[in-house]
């Protein structure tokens, strides 16, 4: 299947270019959406993290449009009146006529204005609206069905607010709204429908049946085409929601969606080929010390460490400082999201490194939120104990220092043999023998609600990685999102990240992929997949992404076996890295930050944004598709410097010595090597912007056949 490519990043230098600025001073910006001020998902995050962009760009005129969550709202809203004059009218009428509608600043970078709807206040309206929607759309949505009556409330009331804001402005404006995903789409069909003077985009992150389809064990990517997808909606009691989906994508003036891969599942499943592609970006921010980041590396590894001894205690017969943390993060999805092939590897990773007598350990972690009653008694055990041996060893210390500068202050070299007495030793064999475990550590830190059914757990016991003595490779699972406030691992998940190895995200189903981006961002190595957005991305714009410390799983034209062991070979290559290897492949992989970032990525949004101006109001921006040839925009080429990889390196053993990794002749030189690979980096293209003239162009091209096989 060609990889046929819309208007994409590498695209952008295709743009013709806007010589003048975009008047934006009569335009009004709707951004609408069910994860405003009300964390559910990755769309939280997109919108979180691009507010500030957007409000720099819009100012007064941008508006975040979501449902009211009293006790979202409690802790991230700070209610006030409203500034816009027009705004402040349509929401006293739509008050007055039975609504609770809100406004005040979201307290997130960017400060941004928001709207927030209470849908319960309305739902006295739902039949009568659901009545309108078989109506008008034949639409009929089921009454036991909650999330998809929400999305009706949700949709009607925001059609009713852009169209009193339309009605109450003195003058006509030019209203933009931008809809995220099939929750907030029934308001963008109704606008269409009722034919309102507003601008629509909408934006799927992830299709309905996309998701369901991979989660049902389907071999999705070959079979795209044949989908028969009114009966697979149906067959998953999805096709009113799917339904609402594909309306939204169908009336809006511009469609987009967040990737490569994206874009072909909505062509096939949604029956529309996306305007735009919009990549999702993060808020980069750039650190003012030289090599920080690999000192909170440092900080927050030793934190896992302690946890590490707690949990192992008993058992701690390995070296922590030749011990390698790697993770894989996300829902729950145990085949979307490649925990299946993760394991596996793992299994496949322990035989390697005990066949070739390996000193290193890997302790793999999984953050996947399940289904628990509570913390794991064994586990809090081990944390208990842990902290006794601490106490104990302070405790020794204090009476050692004591002796020690009490003989010093005589003027007499101690006598060691003296310094510790009867009650010292006592005390310290106390805590060994309090150390004694007669079990293995626990695999689960909680105590799972569904144990024998668990896949993770099954995954585990059928592999045979029980965290034993003789395995060098150890599992700890961590059902329950990391949090500070935790009394078993005290860390958020940003400090954890920053204290792994190694990110690993080996998805059969990942739009983007924000696990991967935060971990290059923060300056860690990843593994992602070219079915993901993320590893779709970085294989069009690296030109050797391995050297940046970005590993891309092909899980596109190799089969699940072939798969393994590609990401097999990935992760004993890692550990067969020097320290100062891995290094230098962490101030790769953070260099790439800017690639990721709004400043950059935002832009594309723009596009799309004044590509439904031109489409929506053709007599003030005029829309001028042009057919022009594929541009090659810009690659990061390999890095000049010394590659990290084990097998390019000089030396001809991967297991080097502190010594050699502190050779004068292989020095490692930030400032240098910095120079070296700034050479080789070309920023994203800036889009320039045009008054009354908007010429998008898009660009097509054809790219890798998509096959691949399912487990």
């Amino acid at each position: 299947m060609p990889l046929a490519r819309s208007l994409s990043v590498t695209s952008l230098s295709g743009l013709e270019e806007w010589d003048e600025e975009f008047d934006l001073e009569d335009a009004v910006l709707f951004e609408i959406a069910w994860e405003v001020a009300n964390k559910v998902g990755g769309i939280y995050t997109v919108i979180q993290t691009k507010a500030r962009l957007t409000s720099e760009e819009w100012g007064e005129n941008y508006f975040l449009v979501g449902p009211y969550v009293e006790s979202n709202v409690r802790t991230q809203v700070e209610l006030i009146e409203p500034t816009n004059p027009a705004l402040k009218r349509t929401i006293d009428q739509m008050n007055s006529s039975g609504c609770k509608v809100y406004f005040g600043r979201w307290l997130i970078e960017g400060s941004p204005y928001v709207v927030l709807i209470d849908i319960a206040f309305t739902a006295w309206s739902l039949d009568s609206w659901k009545s309108e929607l078989w109506e008008l759309c034949s639409i009929g949505v089921p009454w036991f069905d909650r999330e998809a009556n929400d999305a009706v409330l949700f949709g009607f009331l925001t059609a009713w607010l852009l169209g009193e804001f339309a009605a109450q402005c003195e003058q006509p404006a030019h209203i933009v709204a931008h809809f995220h995903e099939w929750l907030a789409g029934l308001g963008l069909v109704l606008c269409r429908q009722r034919q309102l003077p507003v601008a629509t985009i909408f934006t799927t992150h992830a299709t309905l049946l996309g998701r369901y389809l991979c989660a049902g064990n389907v071999d999705f990517y070959n079979n795209l085409a044949e989908f028969n997808v009114d009966k697979e909606a149906g067959d998953r009691q999805i096709y009113h929601r799917y339904c609402i989906e594909r309306a939204a994508a169908h009336c809006a003036h511009v469609f987009t969606t967040v990737s490569q891969i994206t874009a072909i599942e909505a062509e096939h499943l949604l029956k529309r080929k996306p305007d735009i592609v919009t990549p999702n970006g993060l808020n980069v921010k750039k650190f003012s010390a030289m090599h920080e980041f690999q000192n909170l590396h440092a900080q927050s590894k030793s934190r896992i460490q302690e946890f590490v001894r707690g949990h192992f205690y008993g058992h701690l017969d390995f070296n922590l400082d030749k011990c390698l943390f790697l993770f894989i993060a996300g829902r729950y999805e145990f085949s979307n999201k490649g925990a299946d092939i993760f394991l596996e590897a793992l299994a496949r990773l322990n035989y390697l490194l005990r066949v070739n007598h390996s000193d290193v350990t890997v302790i793999a972690f999984f953050i996947m939120p399940a289904r628990t009653n509570n913390f794991n008694v064994e586990t809090l055990k081990g944390q208990a104990v842990r902290k006794q041996l601490w106490d104990t060893a302070q405790t020794v210390k204090e009476r050692f220092g004591k002796k020690l500068y009490e003989s010093l202050l005589v003027g007499q070299l101690p006598d060691v043999s003296k310094m510790l007495d009867k009650e010292d030793f006592t005390i310290m064999k106390r805590a060994i023998f309090a150390t004694q475990r007669q079990c293995q550590p626990p695999i689960c830190t909680h105590n799972m609600l569904e144990d024998s059914s668990d896949p993770i757990l099954n995954c585990v016991r059928r592999i045979g990685l029980f965290n034993s003595s003789a395995d060098r490779v150890k599992i700890i699972f961590h059902p329950e999102f990391l949090s500070s406030t935790s009394p078993l691992l005290p860390m958020d998940y940003e400090e954890f990240v920053r204290g792994c190895h190694l990110g690993v995200f080996p998805s059969y189903y990942e739009p983007w992929g924000y696990t991967p981006a935060e971990c290059t961002v923060m300056g860690i190595p990843s593994i992602s997949t070219n079915l993901s957005g993320f590893g779709c991305f970085m294989e069009e714009h690296i030109a050797d992404p391995t050297a940046y410390g970005i590993y891309i799983l092909d899980r596109r034209c190799r089969g699940v076996d072939e798969s393994c062991n590609q990401l097999t070979s990935f992760l004993f290559q890692f550990c067969k890295q020097s320290r100062r290897q891995r290094i230098i492949q962490r101030n790769r992989t953070e260099r790439l930050s800017d690639l990721l970032d709004w400043k950059y990525l935002g832009r594309y949004y723009i596009a799309a944004r004044h590509m439904a101006l031109a489409k929506a109001f053709p007599d003030t921006f005029i829309y001028e598709p042009q057919d022009t040839a594929q541009t090659a925009g810009f690659r990061y080429p390999r890095p000049a410097s010394v590659p990290p990889s084990p097998a390019l390196s000089r030396h001809s053993s991967p297991h080097h010595s502190e010594a050699e990794d502190n050779e004068d002749d292989e020095r490692y030189d930030e400032d240098l090597e910095a120079e070296k690979d700034k050479v080789n980096i070309r920023q994203p293209y800036t889009l320039p912007m045009k008054n009354k003239s908007i010429a998008i162009i898009g660009a097509n091209g054809n790219g890798d056949e998509v096959t691949s096989e399912k487990n």
